[in-house]
């Protein structure tokens, strides 16, 4: 089996290829290209990877390539990874803002809005690359945010494509340890869009546990989502970190105004791990890397790669079409939700009602995101203002107006129609 990884040059893929190496019974590479176009990163990184591999004596030859044609040509998977503008834009992204009233997040509210313009055309792109030249059944996995709109942007356009996120493997592994049991023990009710998700239950041999943590571990799980008790307590649920950004804006806000930005402490975790990865006698995953982010996504990927490759019984999280699941949203909108792969296809498991006030907070961001890819797809300030006022989190048409001069005058460079 031949992956493609597009961003391979990331420093986060040591963390991809730690989890090859464990599980390669899972799932049975025999070629990893890294596709990148910083040179010098891409060599770092692939050197890196090809000593793990050989380490661990795995089979599977690591190539890395700025030739994208070559990177996917015959490939069975691509996995795409990548940041358009790097950390410099995530620290724009998380920054400008505050000057109208709003959080700086890379993939939620403002910033989040960026990050589609500039990415959605690039990853068009790229897919138009994998259609010609991967294989003609090929998977596009896409891991690269905002990703249920890159998501929606890729099955509109024709692709073969699914979304993938950490966050639900990383609330099972939570689950599991709370509870005393195998990971793979553990079924979630997830549900909602990317970065918008809430656990609904927590099924351990068919019964559901989350009542009993809700209350005996109350304290701990809004700890682990930095929420208050009370609010997970009157939902009966367990929404994901990223409702912080909705629920205690302004408790989110106050902290970002006199913290450093999440992009100023991955560039000095990217600068360790680079100098770490040149060294020729380093073989083993560094412990720097806990620090990147992304917990468990080498697993996440590698389950549901191989889920791909052999068919499973167990559902993965994954972002794909909505089709009725959520009866309020369009069918063509793009749900992060559990779903089994068969028959060459995602099936999705069925969803119960929402409550009134998660079904709404759902509603009002699915409409944003549908005018934000209208805007990444066909560009213009209108259509940019359009989505910038449509989000929650904005909605003023003045602050949507100074947001969006903001968002244009830091990523003009980005904006081919800009």
């Amino acid at each position: 089996m031949k992956l493609a990884i597009v961003g391979g040059g990331s420093t986060y893929t040591p963390e991809l290829i730690d989890g090859f190496a464990r599980l390669r019974e899972q799932l049975p590479l025999e070629e990893i290209h890294l596709v990148d176009p910083d040179e010098r990163r891409l060599a770092l990184v692939a050197g890196m990877s090809e000593r793990m591999l050989r380490h661990a004596a795995h089979p599977a030859r690591v190539v890395g390539t700025t030739d994208l044609v070559a990177g996917v040509a015959d490939a069975d998977a691509v996995l795409v990874q990548l940041r358009v503008g790097g950390q410099d834009a995530r620290h724009a992204d998380e920054t400008w803002p505050h000057e109208a009233g709003c959080i700086g997040q890379e993939t939620t509210g403002p910033g989040g809005l960026a990050k589609a313009l500039r990415t959605v055309p690039v990853v068009l792109r790229i897919a138009d690359v994998v259609r010609r030249h991967a294989k003609p059944d090929a998977w596009i996995v896409d891991f690269t945010n905002p990703v249920g709109i890159v998501t929606r942007a890729l099955l509109e356009h024709g692709h073969r494509a699914v979304g993938l996120c950490n966050v639900a493997i990383g609330f099972q592994r939570r689950f599991a340890a709370m509870l005393g049991v195998g990971h793979d023990e553990v079924r979630l009710g997830h549900v909602g869009l990317n970065h918008l998700t809430w656990e609904r239950s927590v099924s351990v041999d068919g019964r559901d546990a989350l009542p009993s943590l809700l209350a005996d571990r109350l304290g701990d799980l809004a700890g682990e989502v930095h929420l208050a008790p009370e609010l997970l307590a009157q939902l009966g649920v367990v929404p994901s970190y990223y409702l912080r950004y909705y629920y205690a804006h302004d408790e989110v806000l106050a902290e970002q105004l006199r913290e450093p930005t999440r992009a100023e402490a991955v560039r000095a975790i990217e600068r360790e791990l680079l100098e770490l990865y040149a060294d020729p006698a380093q073989h083993d995953k560094p412990a720097a890397l806990e620090g990147r982010g992304g917990a468990f996504y080498s697993e996440a990927a590698i389950e549901l790669l191989a889920a791909m490759h052999r068919g499973a019984d167990a559902p993965r999280v994954v972002n794909l079409r909505n089709d009725g699941l959520l009866p309020f949203l369009p069918d063509d909108h793009v749900v992060e939700v559990p779903a089994r792969y068969r028959d060459d296809r995602f099936e999705a498991e069925p969803v119960e009602p929402l409550p009134a006030d998660i079904a709404g907070l759902i509603a009002g961001v699915a409409g944003y995101e549908r005018l934000a890819l209208d805007a990444a797809v066909h560009g213009g300030r209108d259509r940019v203002l359009r989505a910038m006022r449509a989000h929650p989190l904005v909605l003023q048409h003045e602050r949507a107006e100074r947001l969006t001069d903001l968002l244009l005058a830091e990523n003009a460079r980005f904006l081919e129609w800009a």
